[in-house]
């Protein structure tokens, strides 16, 4: 599928799971929120950073459209957007409401470590003979996906994430397969707000499997970028201005948790 080292030889992963905000301690069971799970892998010349999300789709396709999108939902002189406003953008721009329409239809499982993970870019994939094509990544849980727990308190008590997926780790039952759905014609590559047609169904390479096997110090993730332009030769960077745009977005990100 592709030549890339960081997926052809096995190798120590640093992961980083984030929620409402990247902010694992957040209570967020029982509501809509994106998650997100971000990995590097392989060292040097090998070393490959991936991002991937818990919907398919992004809410913009240009960054004009994400500023746009933010500015109608700035808030007034009353502490709270103009809900017409933000209503006539979205008529507009009905493509932005597609990632919250799927997470409100798929509300995330009770545990970061069972919960299936997007790369909404294309990436072109060469292989030993130099063929390309696109991929997806996609990161699926080894096992169901978790449900909600039944007692309420325990659902809604601080930390609830965090401590859940300690207990995961500690018991060795953390692990995800790495899947390439694989391109057909016609597929929209540029544009990160649109699902390819039958995506869910279409064929897909088993790339790898992630073990997570222990945790690190808050500072491990937060003195990282995880860049996404960090690839290793055989996977190359999506066309679409989304992704161009992550490296600068995610270097003022780490500067703002130093």
């Amino acid at each position: 599928m592709t030549k890339s080292r960081s997926f052809t030889k096995p190798s120590r992963v640093l992961a980083r799971f984030a929620a409402d905000g990247c902010a694992p301690n957040a209570v967020d069971i029982g509501r809509s929120s994106l998650r997100g799970f971000s990995f590097r892998l392989g060292s040097g010349d090998q070393r490959s950073e991936i991002f991937t999300q818990s919907a398919p789709v992004h809410f913009a396709r240009t960054l004009d459209q994400m500023l746009a999108f933010l500015q109608a939902r700035m808030p007034g002189p009353d502490g709270k957007p103009d809900t017409a406003q933000v209503e006539a953008f979205s008529a507009a721009n009905p493509e932005t409401l597609r990632q919250a329409s799927y997470i409100a239809v798929h509300p995330p499982p009770a545990s970061l470590a069972c919960t299936t993970y997007w790369g909404v870019h294309a990436f072109p994939a060469t292989n030993a003979k130099g063929e390309t094509r696109f991929i997806k990544f996609k990161v699926a849980p080894v096992g169901e996906e978790g449900r909600p727990p039944a007692d309420a308190a325990t659902a809604e008590s601080t930390g609830f994430q965090r401590g859940e997926l300690e207990a995961r780790i500690g018991a060795r039952d953390v692990r995800f397969s790495v899947m390439a759905l694989l391109d057909r014609p016609g597929d929209p590559v540029m544009d990160v707000t649109s699902r390819w047609p039958d995506e869910d169904a279409r064929e897909a390479v088993r790339l790898g499997t992630i073990v997570i096997t222990g945790t690190e110090s808050d500072e491990a993730c937060d003195g990282s970028a995880f860049n996404p332009a960090n690839l290793a030769e055989g996977i190359d960077h999506p066309p679409d201005e989304m992704f161009a745009a992550r490296s600068a977005a995610y270097a003022i990100s780490q500067a703002g948790r130093r």
